[in-house]
């Protein structure tokens, strides 16, 4: 069996305090890491490394889990540039815009999507991300939402059926219609394909009944519930999300004091508590909230206030939301650089929630933290310390990437 030795690490991002490491991130300096058959098997101090078969030279750069990014959607065709370039000279988004691509992509074949995919999908992992979820949602037709977690699930286990997405044009006036269609044939076909069930509960989208019966069913189905909740306002997603118990709400940008609350005593009801690392073992957080802050870069509007959240005791993640209207990133150290500057998290918060956080969001052990046991899924930086993430705010900083344990081109 082939063994890999990463040493000369200058910082070790754990995101395991419990076994020893200093702070919330459970950092650890002189040590080494020892990879067998796509695990980490070996973490401790660089003199007693054992030998291997292959060395990586960290050169002093810090080693941290990759990033795991819980919300994307990256099955689309074309692109809305003019979209954006109007809604930064002042025309706002309320959403609509989903239409256009819903009609690329249906034009799109197969490949096309599949190349998009795949190109979207290899420019996050070489930022660092090493997990990524990636929903439907830009077909809106029985055929076009299977094809669509058809080709995701060719690069990701974790993939999302988004078919209420928004009420598509041939469904104009008649909601109720396409949400029977959703929870019958569409369901059926897209289930094969997915691991979660997904709804935009919003105005101009869904309500929370239609957003009920949608997740009641595919949880049915036996897929986890995930919820796109308050971006562009106040409502009813978020408590709906908690009291359906789904593993994450997400955008949670207007939220009410009952929001808050109700997020807070999921995280604490299984004995979690917020979302800054300090949690022991691999108990489930409650129902995280997923912030998505390049989705407010790209769009003017208000920061979710993860301060206010953290503070609360809500388990926090951060993802990029990569998609063509409203958030067209894949790069998760922009995120944590949003986070920090513009939502009021620290670096180690930040990275906590781009890492563990993303993890709990999607209900993963094996990710999102490095020690003996799990997925040899990380990054090198080539910088000394997680904060130069923040610091250095689109300095490709991102120097090598292990994925399974194999090691990605050298960037």
């Amino acid at each position: 069996m082939s063994s890999l030795l990463v040493d000369n690490i200058g910082e070790l991002v754990t995101n395991v305090p419990a076994a020893g490491g200093d702070g919330p991130l459970g950092l650890r300096r002189g040590v080494a890491l020892l990879v067998e058959a796509g695990r980490v098997v070996w973490i401790g101090p660089a003199r007693y490394a054992p030998a291997a078969d292959r060395r990586i030279d960290a050169e002093g750069g810090a080693v941290l889990p990759g990033f795991v990014d819980s919300h994307a959607h990256l099955v689309f065709a074309g692109d809305r540039a003019a979209e954006f370039a109007a809604r930064m000279a002042g025309e706002p988004y309320t959403g609509g815009g989903i239409r256009t691509t819903v009609g690329a992509t249906r034009a799109a074949s197969d490949d096309d999507l599949r190349d998009t995919v795949h190109r979207l999908r290899d420019e996050a992992m070489r930022q660092g991300t090493t997990t990524m979820e990636i929903k439907s949602g830009y077909g809106l037709t029985v055929v076009d939402e299977a094809r669509s977690l058809r080709i995701a699930a060719e690069v990701t286990a974790e993939t999302t059926f988004l078919g209420a997405h928004v009420v598509p044009a041939e469904y104009a006036g008649r909601p109720d219609d396409y949400v029977g269609l959703v929870c019958g044939p569409m369901l059926t076909a897209a289930a094969p394909y997915a691991r979660w069930v997904d709804v935009f509960c919003e105005r101009g989208a869904f309500d929370a009944d239609h957003a009920r019966a949608i997740l009641t069913v595919g949880q049915s189905a036996g897929l986890g519930l995930r919820l796109h909740a308050n971006q562009l306002g106040p409502g009813p997603g978020v408590r709906l999300g908690v009291e359906l118990g789904a593993a994450s709400v997400d955008h949670c940008t207007h939220l009410s004091d009952a929001d808050v609350n109700a997020l807070a005593d999921s995280a604490t009801a299984d004995g979690s508590t917020a979302g800054d690392g300090s949690t022991s073992g691999d108990r489930q957080a409650g129902t995280v909230a997923t912030l998505l802050p390049g989705a407010e870069f790209s769009t003017r509007s208000p920061y979710p206030d993860a301060r206010r959240l953290l503070d609360a005791g809500v388990t926090v993640a951060l993802a990029t939301d990569c998609n063509p209207g409203s958030s067209y990133t894949s790069s998760m150290p922009f995120c944590v650089a949003l986070a920090v500057r513009e939502m009021r998290m620290t670096p180690a918060e930040a990275v906590w929630a781009a890492t563990a956080g993303g993890a709990r969001a999607l209900r993963r052990t094996d990710v999102g933290v490095l020690r003996p046991g799990v997925r040899a899924d990380l990054m090198i930086l080539d910088a000394p310390s997680h904060l130069h993430l923040a610091y250095r705010p689109g300095v490709p900083l991102v120097r090598q990437v292990l994925h399974n344990g194999v090691p990605q081109c050298r960037l």
